[in-house]
Protein backbone atom coordinates (compact mmCIF):
# COMPACT_ATOMS: atom_id res chain seq x y z
CA UNK A 1 0.00 0.00 0.00
CA UNK A 2 2.96 2.34 0.42
CA UNK A 3 5.74 0.82 -2.02
CA UNK A 4 4.87 3.32 -4.99
CA UNK A 5 5.68 6.48 -3.11
CA UNK A 6 8.32 8.50 -4.92
CA UNK A 7 11.67 9.24 -2.93
CA UNK A 8 10.68 13.13 -2.54
CA UNK A 9 7.43 12.10 -0.86
CA UNK A 10 9.26 9.77 1.49
CA UNK A 11 11.65 12.47 2.25
CA UNK A 12 8.61 14.95 2.94
CA UNK A 13 6.55 12.38 5.04
CA UNK A 14 9.91 11.63 6.82
CA UNK A 15 12.30 14.47 6.31
CA UNK A 16 14.49 12.95 9.02
CA UNK A 17 15.62 10.23 6.78
CA UNK A 18 17.33 12.36 4.23
CA UNK A 19 19.97 13.61 6.82
CA UNK A 20 20.22 9.92 8.80
CA UNK A 21 23.92 8.75 8.51
CA UNK A 22 24.98 5.33 9.10
CA UNK A 23 24.29 4.57 13.05
CA UNK A 24 22.47 7.58 13.90
CA UNK A 25 19.95 7.56 16.81
CA UNK A 26 21.90 4.19 17.19
CA UNK A 27 24.14 5.32 19.41
CA UNK A 28 21.51 5.69 22.64
CA UNK A 29 19.96 2.31 23.22
CA UNK A 30 16.76 2.13 23.99
CA UNK A 31 13.95 -0.80 23.93
CA UNK A 32 13.21 -2.64 21.02
CA UNK A 33 10.46 -3.14 19.06
CA UNK A 34 9.49 -5.56 15.80
CA UNK A 35 6.90 -4.46 13.34
CA UNK A 36 4.59 -6.86 12.53
CA UNK A 37 3.80 -6.16 8.93
CA UNK A 38 2.93 -8.80 5.95
CA UNK A 39 3.71 -6.10 3.34
CA UNK A 40 7.26 -6.33 1.88
CA UNK A 41 9.39 -3.13 2.69
CA UNK A 42 11.07 -2.53 -0.56
CA UNK A 43 12.89 0.71 -1.19
CA UNK A 44 13.52 1.77 -5.09
CA UNK A 45 17.00 0.42 -5.00
CA UNK A 46 15.70 -3.48 -3.94
CA UNK A 47 12.76 -3.73 -6.28
CA UNK A 48 12.75 -6.93 -7.18
CA UNK A 49 14.65 -8.87 -5.13
CA UNK A 50 12.31 -9.89 -3.12
CA UNK A 51 14.40 -9.39 0.22
CA UNK A 52 12.96 -7.47 3.23
CA UNK A 53 14.22 -5.24 5.40
CA UNK A 54 15.01 -6.02 9.15
CA UNK A 55 11.42 -4.21 10.39
CA UNK A 56 13.19 -3.22 13.52
CA UNK A 57 12.36 -0.11 14.82
CA UNK A 58 12.91 2.39 17.67
CA UNK A 59 10.67 4.90 17.36
CA UNK A 60 9.59 7.26 14.12
CA UNK A 61 13.25 9.07 14.96
CA UNK A 62 15.36 6.30 15.09
CA UNK A 63 14.95 3.48 12.79
CA UNK A 64 17.55 0.63 12.18
CA UNK A 65 16.90 -2.13 9.96
CA UNK A 66 19.09 -4.51 7.29
CA UNK A 67 18.68 -3.02 4.18
CA UNK A 68 18.96 -5.46 1.03
CA UNK A 69 20.53 -3.10 -1.20
CA UNK A 70 23.64 -4.53 -2.93
CA UNK A 71 25.49 -1.16 -3.80
CA UNK A 72 24.50 0.96 -0.61
CA UNK A 73 26.23 0.85 2.50
CA UNK A 74 23.81 0.55 5.49
CA UNK A 75 20.75 2.18 6.13
CA UNK A 76 19.46 3.38 3.22
CA UNK A 77 17.60 6.04 3.47
CA UNK A 78 14.71 5.22 0.94
CA UNK A 79 13.85 2.11 3.05
CA UNK A 80 14.38 4.16 5.97
CA UNK A 81 11.65 6.46 5.00
CA UNK A 82 9.15 3.22 4.30
CA UNK A 83 9.71 2.38 7.91
CA UNK A 84 9.33 5.87 8.99
CA UNK A 85 5.98 5.45 7.47
CA UNK A 86 5.51 1.75 8.37
CA UNK A 87 5.76 2.51 12.09
CA UNK A 88 3.60 5.62 12.28
CA UNK A 89 0.78 3.71 11.32
CA UNK A 90 0.92 0.04 12.82
CA UNK A 91 -1.34 -0.97 15.15
CA UNK A 92 0.27 -3.53 16.55
CA UNK A 93 3.91 -4.11 18.10
CA UNK A 94 5.42 -6.93 19.75
CA UNK A 95 8.52 -6.32 22.14
CA UNK A 96 11.62 -8.37 20.50
CA UNK A 97 15.33 -8.75 21.71
CA UNK A 98 18.37 -6.49 19.80
CA UNK A 99 18.98 -8.10 16.52
CA UNK A 100 22.31 -10.03 16.78
CA UNK A 101 23.68 -7.66 13.64
CA UNK A 102 22.51 -4.80 15.43
CA UNK A 103 24.42 -5.56 18.56
CA UNK A 104 27.35 -6.36 16.56
CA UNK A 105 27.43 -3.14 14.55
CA UNK A 106 26.96 -1.18 17.56
CA UNK A 107 29.73 -2.53 19.81
CA UNK A 108 32.17 -2.08 16.38
CA UNK A 109 30.57 1.47 16.35
CA UNK A 110 31.34 1.51 19.89
CA UNK A 111 34.72 0.34 19.66
CA UNK A 112 35.61 2.97 17.12
CA UNK A 113 34.29 5.87 19.05
CA UNK A 114 36.30 4.68 22.38
CA UNK A 115 39.48 4.59 20.06
CA UNK A 116 38.86 7.81 18.94
CA UNK A 117 38.27 9.68 21.92
CA UNK A 118 41.48 8.25 23.65
CA UNK A 119 43.99 10.50 24.74
CA UNK A 120 47.46 9.37 24.57
CA UNK A 121 48.72 6.52 26.92
CA UNK A 122 51.18 8.66 29.74
CA UNK A 123 50.85 10.70 32.52
CA UNK A 124 47.10 9.76 33.35
CA UNK A 125 47.85 5.87 33.08
CA UNK A 126 50.36 6.55 36.08
CA UNK A 127 53.58 6.40 33.53
CA UNK A 128 55.36 9.85 34.33
CA UNK A 129 58.12 9.55 31.49
CA UNK A 130 58.30 7.45 28.27
CA UNK A 131 61.55 7.24 26.63
CA UNK A 132 61.63 5.89 22.72
CA UNK A 133 65.17 4.20 22.81
CA UNK A 134 65.52 4.07 18.51
CA UNK A 135 68.61 3.03 16.38
CA UNK A 136 67.08 3.31 12.72
CA UNK A 137 69.76 0.80 11.51
CA UNK A 138 69.39 -2.43 13.14
CA UNK A 139 72.37 -4.42 15.06
CA UNK A 140 73.83 -1.59 17.21
CA UNK A 141 73.29 -3.04 20.12
CA UNK A 142 70.03 -0.61 20.80
CA UNK A 143 68.12 -3.56 23.03
CA UNK A 144 71.39 -4.08 25.33
CA UNK A 145 71.76 -0.39 26.11
CA UNK A 146 67.55 -0.06 26.51
CA UNK A 147 68.04 -3.19 29.23
CA UNK A 148 71.15 -2.12 30.85
CA UNK A 149 69.71 1.45 30.81
CA UNK A 150 66.59 0.31 32.68
CA UNK A 151 68.82 -1.23 35.06
CA UNK A 152 70.33 1.87 36.02
CA UNK A 153 67.79 4.08 36.04
CA UNK A 154 65.90 1.68 38.64
CA UNK A 155 69.28 1.60 40.81
CA UNK A 156 69.21 5.42 40.61
CA UNK A 157 65.64 4.98 42.76
CA UNK A 158 63.30 5.17 39.58
CA UNK A 159 60.45 2.46 39.13
CA UNK A 160 61.13 1.39 35.62
CA UNK A 161 59.38 -0.08 32.93
CA UNK A 162 60.37 -1.81 29.47
CA UNK A 163 58.10 -2.05 26.21
CA UNK A 164 59.73 -4.46 24.01
CA UNK A 165 58.25 -2.71 20.42
CA UNK A 166 60.61 -4.98 18.16
CA UNK A 167 57.79 -7.04 16.91
CA UNK A 168 60.05 -8.62 14.34
CA UNK A 169 63.16 -9.22 16.74
CA UNK A 170 62.15 -9.44 20.35
CA UNK A 171 65.03 -9.42 22.56
CA UNK A 172 64.32 -8.44 26.17
CA UNK A 173 62.56 -11.57 27.59
CA UNK A 174 66.05 -12.92 26.29
CA UNK A 175 67.83 -10.14 28.11
CA UNK A 176 66.01 -10.60 31.33
CA UNK A 177 65.65 -14.31 31.12
CA UNK A 178 62.47 -14.31 30.95
CA UNK A 179 61.67 -16.42 27.99
CA UNK A 180 59.56 -18.65 29.67
CA UNK A 181 57.08 -16.52 31.29
CA UNK A 182 53.59 -16.37 29.75
CA UNK A 183 51.61 -13.28 31.06
CA UNK A 184 48.75 -13.95 32.89
CA UNK A 185 45.24 -11.59 33.35
CA UNK A 186 43.90 -9.83 36.15
CA UNK A 187 40.39 -8.61 36.21
CA UNK A 188 40.76 -4.97 38.16
CA UNK A 189 37.88 -2.07 38.28
CA UNK A 190 36.15 -4.01 35.55
CA UNK A 191 38.79 -4.45 33.17
CA UNK A 192 40.92 -7.23 31.95
CA UNK A 193 44.44 -6.69 32.15
CA UNK A 194 47.94 -8.43 31.37
CA UNK A 195 50.50 -8.77 33.98
CA UNK A 196 54.01 -8.12 32.76
CA UNK A 197 57.11 -9.64 33.66
CA UNK A 198 58.93 -8.04 36.38
CA UNK A 199 62.89 -8.90 37.19
CA UNK A 200 65.90 -6.93 39.07
CA UNK A 201 62.82 -4.30 39.52
CA UNK A 202 62.34 -3.82 36.06
CA UNK A 203 58.60 -4.52 34.62
CA UNK A 204 58.65 -6.02 31.26
CA UNK A 205 56.27 -6.48 28.29
CA UNK A 206 57.03 -8.15 24.99
CA UNK A 207 55.51 -10.23 21.70
CA UNK A 208 57.62 -12.40 22.57
CA UNK A 209 56.07 -13.42 25.18
CA UNK A 210 52.84 -14.85 23.26
CA UNK A 211 54.91 -16.57 20.03
CA UNK A 212 57.14 -19.57 20.36
CA UNK A 213 60.41 -18.58 19.61
CA UNK A 214 60.76 -21.11 16.81
CA UNK A 215 58.01 -19.32 14.88
CA UNK A 216 58.94 -16.87 12.18
CA UNK A 217 56.45 -13.42 12.94
CA UNK A 218 54.93 -12.43 9.87
CA UNK A 219 53.00 -9.65 10.15
CA UNK A 220 51.71 -6.76 8.23
CA UNK A 221 51.58 -3.06 9.55
CA UNK A 222 47.56 -3.30 10.78
CA UNK A 223 48.48 -6.91 12.73
CA UNK A 224 51.59 -5.31 14.43
CA UNK A 225 50.47 -1.87 15.66
CA UNK A 226 47.19 -3.79 17.08
CA UNK A 227 49.09 -6.06 18.95
CA UNK A 228 51.43 -2.98 20.41
CA UNK A 229 47.95 -1.16 21.04
CA UNK A 230 46.63 -3.81 23.16
CA UNK A 231 50.28 -4.37 25.08
CA UNK A 232 50.66 -0.71 25.50
CA UNK A 233 46.76 -0.03 26.69
CA UNK A 234 46.15 -3.93 28.71
CA UNK A 235 49.34 -4.04 30.51
CA UNK A 236 49.06 -3.24 34.17
CA UNK A 237 52.28 -1.45 34.48
CA UNK A 238 51.41 0.10 37.70
CA UNK A 239 53.32 3.39 38.52
CA UNK A 240 56.01 3.90 37.00
CA UNK A 241 58.43 6.94 36.77
CA UNK A 242 60.41 5.73 33.05
CA UNK A 243 59.13 3.76 30.55
CA UNK A 244 61.32 2.29 27.81
CA UNK A 245 60.05 1.65 24.31
CA UNK A 246 62.63 -0.83 22.54
CA UNK A 247 61.42 0.21 19.10
CA UNK A 248 62.14 -1.88 15.65
CA UNK A 249 65.09 -0.26 13.80
CA UNK A 250 63.45 1.84 10.76
CA UNK A 251 61.26 4.55 10.77
CA UNK A 252 58.20 2.81 9.40
CA UNK A 253 54.78 1.58 10.87
CA UNK A 254 55.25 0.38 14.01
CA UNK A 255 57.13 3.84 14.47
CA UNK A 256 54.26 5.83 13.62
CA UNK A 257 51.64 3.75 15.39
CA UNK A 258 53.26 4.26 18.95
CA UNK A 259 53.98 7.85 18.39
CA UNK A 260 50.52 8.60 17.85
CA UNK A 261 49.30 6.20 20.81
CA UNK A 262 51.79 7.86 23.21
CA UNK A 263 52.92 10.50 24.97
CA UNK A 264 56.27 10.41 24.82
CA UNK A 265 58.53 12.52 26.61
CA UNK A 266 61.75 12.39 24.33
CA UNK A 267 63.80 10.15 21.95
CA UNK A 268 67.48 8.26 22.29
CA UNK A 269 69.22 7.65 19.41
CA UNK A 270 71.89 4.49 19.67
CA UNK A 271 74.40 3.89 16.83
CA UNK A 272 77.59 2.16 16.34
CA UNK A 273 80.47 4.91 14.88
CA UNK A 274 80.17 3.63 11.43
CA UNK A 275 79.16 5.69 8.60
CA UNK A 276 76.65 3.16 7.54
CA UNK A 277 75.16 2.96 10.34
CA UNK A 278 75.01 6.56 11.05
CA UNK A 279 73.30 7.28 7.61
CA UNK A 280 70.23 5.83 8.94
CA UNK A 281 70.44 7.71 12.09
CA UNK A 282 70.19 10.86 10.43
CA UNK A 283 66.97 9.63 9.03
CA UNK A 284 65.80 8.57 12.36
CA UNK A 285 66.31 12.24 14.00
CA UNK A 286 64.55 13.28 11.21
CA UNK A 287 61.70 11.45 11.57
CA UNK A 288 61.68 12.69 15.60
CA UNK A 289 61.94 16.14 14.37
CA UNK A 290 59.41 16.32 11.83
CA UNK A 291 56.55 18.92 12.34
CA UNK A 292 53.65 16.47 12.53
CA UNK A 293 55.84 14.16 15.01
CA UNK A 294 57.69 16.65 16.83
CA UNK A 295 59.47 15.06 19.45
CA UNK A 296 62.51 16.21 21.41
CA UNK A 297 65.33 13.98 20.96
CA UNK A 298 66.94 13.97 24.15
CA UNK A 299 70.40 13.05 22.80
CA UNK A 300 72.74 9.88 21.02
CA UNK A 301 74.86 7.14 22.08
CA UNK A 302 77.79 5.44 20.83
CA UNK A 303 77.55 1.99 21.28
CA UNK A 304 80.94 -0.16 20.70
CA UNK A 305 82.87 2.63 20.48
CA UNK A 306 86.10 0.86 20.59
CA UNK A 307 87.27 -2.17 22.07
CA UNK A 308 89.63 -2.55 24.78
CA UNK A 309 91.43 -6.25 25.13
CA UNK A 310 91.07 -7.56 29.03
CA UNK A 311 95.55 -8.17 28.77
CA UNK A 312 95.76 -4.07 27.23
CA UNK A 313 93.41 -2.49 29.43
CA UNK A 314 95.71 1.23 28.43
CA UNK A 315 94.44 0.08 24.64
CA UNK A 316 91.93 1.44 22.24
CA UNK A 317 91.12 -0.40 19.03
CA UNK A 318 88.37 1.61 17.10
CA UNK A 319 86.56 -1.49 15.55
CA UNK A 320 83.51 0.73 13.78
CA UNK A 321 85.61 3.95 12.94
CA UNK A 322 86.67 6.40 15.78
CA UNK A 323 83.76 9.23 17.32
CA UNK A 324 81.13 9.21 14.59
CA UNK A 325 78.49 9.24 16.77
CA UNK A 326 80.42 12.25 18.34
CA UNK A 327 80.93 13.97 15.24
CA UNK A 328 77.39 13.95 14.02
CA UNK A 329 75.51 15.01 17.88
CA UNK A 330 77.88 17.88 16.98
CA UNK A 331 76.59 18.59 13.56
CA UNK A 332 73.06 17.85 15.09
CA UNK A 333 73.17 19.79 18.08
CA UNK A 334 72.70 17.26 20.07
CA UNK A 335 74.19 15.84 22.96
CA UNK A 336 76.29 13.01 22.96
CA UNK A 337 74.50 11.08 25.98
CA UNK A 338 77.67 8.10 26.13
CA UNK A 339 80.05 6.58 24.75
CA UNK A 340 79.71 2.73 25.38
CA UNK A 341 82.77 0.69 24.28
CA UNK A 342 82.54 -3.08 23.37
CA UNK A 343 83.11 -5.70 26.54
CA UNK A 344 83.01 -8.70 26.75
CA UNK A 345 80.77 -9.27 29.72
CA UNK A 346 77.74 -7.24 28.35
CA UNK A 347 77.60 -9.76 25.93
CA UNK A 348 78.36 -12.80 28.55
CA UNK A 349 75.30 -11.28 30.44
CA UNK A 350 72.63 -10.53 28.18
CA UNK A 351 72.85 -14.05 26.85
CA UNK A 352 73.05 -15.35 30.32
CA UNK A 353 69.95 -13.21 31.19
CA UNK A 354 71.18 -10.59 33.11
CA UNK A 355 72.17 -7.19 32.57
CA UNK A 356 75.97 -5.85 33.62
CA UNK A 357 73.83 -3.25 35.22
CA UNK A 358 72.69 -5.37 37.12
CA UNK A 359 75.90 -6.63 38.92
CA UNK A 360 79.22 -5.17 40.00
CA UNK A 361 81.17 -4.65 36.94
CA UNK A 362 83.36 -1.99 35.49
CA UNK A 363 81.00 -1.83 32.73
CA UNK A 364 77.87 -0.72 34.56
CA UNK A 365 79.99 2.68 35.12
CA UNK A 366 79.13 3.38 31.31
CA UNK A 367 75.57 2.73 31.50
CA UNK A 368 75.21 4.93 35.04
CA UNK A 369 76.77 7.41 33.05
CA UNK A 370 73.95 7.46 30.65
CA UNK A 371 71.17 6.98 33.03
CA UNK A 372 72.44 10.27 34.95
CA UNK A 373 73.15 12.14 31.58
CA UNK A 374 69.19 11.61 30.36
CA UNK A 375 68.39 12.74 33.83
CA UNK A 376 69.90 15.43 33.36
CA UNK A 377 68.63 16.25 30.01
CA UNK A 378 64.68 15.99 30.79
CA UNK A 379 62.60 18.99 31.62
Amino acid sequence: MLLNLTEEQIIQLAPDAASVKAGKGLATRAKWVLLEHSDRAICGHCQGSGKTPYQTVIDTKNVAFKCSCPSRKFPCKHGLGLLFLYAAQAEQFKEADEPEWVTSWLSKREEKAEKKEQKPFGGEDGVRRILAVSSAKGGVGKSTVTANLAVALSRLGYKVGILDADIYGPSQPMLFGVEDYRPEGEKKDGKDWILPAERFGIRIMSIGFFIDPADALMWRGPMATNALRQMIRQTLWGPLDFLLIDLPPGTGDVHLSIISEMSITGAIVVSTPQKVALADVVRGIAMFRNDKIDIPVLGLVENMAWFTPAELPENRYYLFGKEGVKMLAERQKLPLLAQIPLIQSVRESGDAGRPVSAKTDTASEYYDLLANNIVRELP
